[in-house]
């Protein structure tokens, strides 16, 4: 039987208030994380994705009383992200209530990181998030797409698409592939981007960044994504979940 297409909404959480905005800049009030989780808990999302933006180029850890509030609140799977930088945040972020953990900026620091995660908590809590965007002037890669860190706001050279499969080959459970060019546009999801990755990676793959209708969860399901997820379609009500689970099934997909 085939495996559930997920629909997950996505909280950036910044300062405690849920925000959103066009590639990471110009962010506005998108409401509160915990009532948020909770109105989406209601309407059948698959799971919740919560990713604190700043902590990473604040550099402090994500707000566990935040993640703890959120989780007391909701009964599908929990993944948080943001900050995190050694096995024993995500220890700390598990017993806040996390069910999987997502680590970016620090992982690609310190590749390393991504066994000693694994080995310690299994492969299934283990989320790597990949900001990828197309490579600026100057920047060249084999895919023509590079890693960013910091919430998209710094370029590293690095293989976007040879990144995602070396955190595969490391143990990552599950790769959250975000289009830095896309997200927060409406304009639909990087497809070729998603492409390239689902060719490179027999992991999970998240599709995120771009969605402004329905149609684009579908065009992003049929690359062979394993969940897609949205934020602001989802926060300032263009969409809702149901209407996102109805066109999957309509174009033959499994889902809950």
């Amino acid at each position: 039987m085939p495996v559930a297409l997920r629909v997950v909404p996505c909280l950036d959480v910044d300062a405690g208030r849920v925000v959103k905005g066009v590639r990471f800049a110009g962010l506005r009030d998108a409401g509160d994380p915990v009532e948020l989780a909770r109105r989406y808990d209601a309407e059948g999302a698959d799971e919740i994705t919560f990713l604190d933006v700043s902590a990473s180029t604040s550099g402090r850890a994500t707000t566990l009383e935040t993640v703890t509030a959120a989780a007391e609140q909701i009964f599908v799977p929990l993944t948080v992200g943001g900050g995190v930088r050694s096995a024993s945040d995500v220890e700390a972020l598990l017993r806040a209530g996390a069910d999987k953990v997502g680590v970016n900026t620090a992982a690609i620091a310190r590749p390393e990181l991504i066994g000693e995660i694994t080995r310690r908590f299994g492969n299934q809590v283990l989320v790597v998030s990949v900001d990828a965007r197309r490579c600026p002037p100057g920047v060249e890669t084999a895919s023509g797409y590079e890693v960013t860190t910091h919430g998209g706001r710094r370029g590293t050279g690095i293989d976007a698409v040879a990144w995602a499969a070396e955190a595969a080959d490391r143990g990552a459970g599950e790769v959250l592939l975000n289009s830095i060019d896309a997200d927060g546009t409406k304009d639909g999801f990087d497809i070729a981007m998603l492409t390239a990755v689902r060719a490179a990676v027999d992991v999970p793959l998240v599709a995120s960044g771009g969605a402004g209708t329905t149609q684009d969860f579908v065009a992003a399901a049929a690359t062979g994504a394993d969940a897609v997820l949205a934020a602001s379609v989802f926060h300032f009500g263009t969409l809702s979940i149901g209407a996102v689970k109805d066109a999957l099934r309509g174009a033959g997909h499994v889902v809950r």
